[in-house]
């Protein structure tokens, strides 16, 4: 691991809460529509959008500089990764920490994995009554 550390989603909102962090999100768009994003109204910081990849699993050419122009000025401002289930935001956790960012990834990412039956019901954020926007699906 070459970030500073995983997350439950639980202690992300904590960090979140607490004003000592700020999430990004790097779902895709589609992600964001159609299944939602976490509700960060609760929290001092506004989450980021920065794809890692887009739709097809293309990657995303632009997601560092994306992440230095959102990002905060101030590297020592914790930065928590979130994803569907934990692996794309770990990948980006790892790249924003060589950039100099304290950089920590969501473990169980928004939706979690997949239970007996396919459904991603058995973790994640959203399963685990954190503050979210649904999506429009």
């Amino acid at each position: 691991m070459s970030y500073a550390g995983d997350l439950t989603p639980q202690e992300a909102w904590e960090k979140l809460v607490n004003g000592d962090a700020v999430l990004v999100d790097v779902r895709t768009e589609e992600e964001w529509a159609h299944i939602g994003i976490p509700d960060t109204k609760g929290t001092d910081n506004d989450p980021l959008f920065i794809p890692w990849v887009f739709a097809g699993g293309i990657p995303n050419p632009d997601f560092v500089m994306e992440l230095e122009l959102q990002g905060p000025e101030d590297r020592s401002t914790e930065l928590i990764f979130l994803c569907r289930s934990g692996a794309r935001s770990a990948a980006a956790a790892a790249v924003a920490s060589n950039l100099g960012f304290t950089a920590f990834n969501v473990l169980e990412g928004f939706e979690g994995v997949p239970g007996p039956d396919g459904a991603r019901t058995v973790n994640g954020w959203k399963n685990r009554g954190l503050p979210t926007n649904l999506g429009q699906d």
